[in-house]
């Protein structure tokens, strides 16, 4: 009889030590030199890749920590439905993290989520419910609202990522110590978009904490609520944009705009632009929340004297938006410029009210 070990036996027993599970593998992401953005500007730019995350986003950051704390608080049991709105990268974070513990899964999204997006949730086994975009965020269609009402119907628990606090909790627990032990501390200034501002605002919060003197800079896209908010503390009529993942129409509870130092605002056209240059210049298949990113530090920072090392976030993978902002065809069917632009072009948009 052969009592040789077989070798899947040993490889498998030399594995429980690792990773259990996807969701073990969340976090943790390397933080690269942008070699483009520092030779313009002059400054030490560097870019945490969170698109490296499993499931392609940095909400598997949120996704898990959320669930994970309504498990402990008693909130969510076995075989339980979870629900949320998403411009798609929650729910796809929020399926992924269902599928490995046994949830059930359902989201609304807006009509303007990429085809890519919707069927990474279908795969995940998540059911989506289609909301129209162009409604108010109180409208009964929208899908802030159809999101909330399915969760009292179906009594599923809510994720709720643009007013729950453990969103916020989330960055402040792993994302903003990261970016403080990768740099070693010698960060002077951290650019983020808004989308929900969970990201920010936990980020914001931990590093303000070790150093008071660091600068946060928000990046919101045309179109959105924030910018007027934060300088005229004004509630404005929102716009279309067609960047996903970035800005809002409402007011988010998981945004603290006392985190906040200055926002600049960017246009479709600049972000998805520079999304496409970050693939052509740096290699990195990223969204057009990254381009936007980009180019809001560049708007910052150019002109700026001394040489700062700045951090910013690159949120998702471009992989989603084939057929969207990296598509030829898609770019001319509605009206954008489907180069690249030269580093010139980026941030012309002077920063702070205009």
């Amino acid at each position: 009889m052969d009592t040789e070990p077989r070798l899947l036996d040993h490889v498998a027993g030399s594995l429980t030590t690792g990773p259990q599970s996807v969701a073990d593998l969340i976090g943790q992401t390397p933080l690269l030199p942008l070699r483009t953005a520092s030779n313009d500007l002059g400054h030490n730019v560097l870019a945490k890749l969170e698109f490296l995350n499993p499931s392609g986003s940095i909400k598997d950051r949120m996704a898990r920590y959320i669930i994970e704390r309504a498990e402990q608080e008693g909130l969510i049991h076995p075989g339980g439905l979870l629900i949320d709105n998403s411009s798609g990268n929650t729910a796809v974070s929020v399926a992924m993290i269902a599928a490995v513990k046994g949830y059930r899964s359902l989201f609304t999204v807006p009509d303007k989520t990429s085809q890519e997006k919707l069927d990474m949730i279908r795969a995940l086994g998540a059911e989506i419910i289609v909301c129209p975009t162009e409604v108010p965020a109180d409208h009964p269609d929208s899908y802030y609202s159809a999101a909330r009402r399915l969760a009292g119907e179906l009594g599923g628990f809510l994720i709720d990522q643009y007013h729950n606090p453990w969103n916020i909790d989330s960055h402040y627990e792993t994302t903003g110590p990261e970016i403080w032990d990768q740099t070693k501390g010698a960060i002077d200034v951290f650019v983020a978009g808004i989308g929900t501002g969970g990201t920010l605002s936990g980020v914001a919060k931990y590093l303000k904490e070790q150093n008071p003197d660091i600068r946060v800079i928000a990046v919101d896209p045309v179109g959105s609520i924030f910018y007027k908010l934060f300088y005229d503390n004004e509630l404005t009529e929102p716009g279309r944009y067609y960047v996903e993942g970035l800005g809002s129409d409402t007011p988010c509870n998981a945004l603290d705009m006392s985190m906040i130092d200055d926002i600049v605002q960017v246009d479709d056209d600049e972000s998805f632009k520079a999304a496409r240059r970050l693939a052509a210049e740096e290699g990195l298949i990223v969204g057009g929340s990254s381009g936007s990113a980009v180019v809001g530090l560049y708007q910052w920072a150019r002109g700026k004297t001394g040489r700062l090392n700045i951090v910013t976030i690159l949120p998702d993978s471009g992989m989603r938006y084939l057929s969207k902002f990296l598509s030829d065809a898609w770019m001319r069917k509605h009206s954008f410029d489907n180069g690249t632009g030269t580093t010139s072009d980026v941030g012309d948009r002077p920063p702070g009210p205009h």
